[in-house]
């Protein structure tokens, strides 16, 4: 199930975020059998492992691909840079998931288009938010999601109680 997505030059994602890429970012509708999102997300765990320490464990029991339905994969050149993932949470909420992008493309605008378009095909599916957790620790990820209107919220499921764990949601 790939097929062309969109191209990052279009006036929608203009006005929403500056891009500090010359090159056109591309992304694809996927699911967990894409072969590039499994690479990219391989290489999240890694990061993750060196994070997470020893709740590693309990957060990878929660991360498993083999069954998700919607994942995007960006690419710049034709090289995938970064991806992101949404699956069902609830009836009206789809919990945002793997979320990556390659340290050399980062601070360039690629994690903020994937979200945008998470977000996007979640509104097309029907759903009228977007919930997601990350950890203290992810500076970056933490900025990411605050910067793109998400706002923290009690931790959820198996986040409960987890001092670690940084709830976020978003009404779409």
């Amino acid at each position: 199930m790939i097929f062309r997505y969109l191209n990052i030059h279009l006036p929608k994602f203009k006005s929403r975020i500056k891009l500090k890429t010359k090159s056109m970012i591309q992304l694809i509708k996927t699911d967990s059998s894409n072969k590039d999102f499994q690479n990219l997300v391989s290489q999240l765990d890694v990061g993750l492992k060196t994070v997470d320490g020893d709740m590693h464990d309990f957060y990878h029991q929660y991360n498993g691909i083999s069954n998700i339905k919607y994942a995007i994969v960006a690419y710049q050149n034709e090289k995938p840079v970064g991806c992101g993932a949404i699956k069902k949470s609830d009836d009206k909420t789809m919990e945002v998931k793997r979320m990556y992008v390659l340290p050399s493309y980062r601070n360039q605008g690629v994690a903020t288009i994937v979200l945008s378009a998470l977000e996007d095909w979640a509104k097309d599916l029907r759903y009228k938010r977007c919930v997601l957790e990350t950890g203290k620790l992810q500076v970056e990820a933490l900025r990411l999601y605050e910067k793109n209107g998400y706002q923290i919220i009690s931790n959820y499921g198996q986040y409960e109680g987890i001092e670690n764990s940084v709830c976020f949601e978003k009404v779409i």
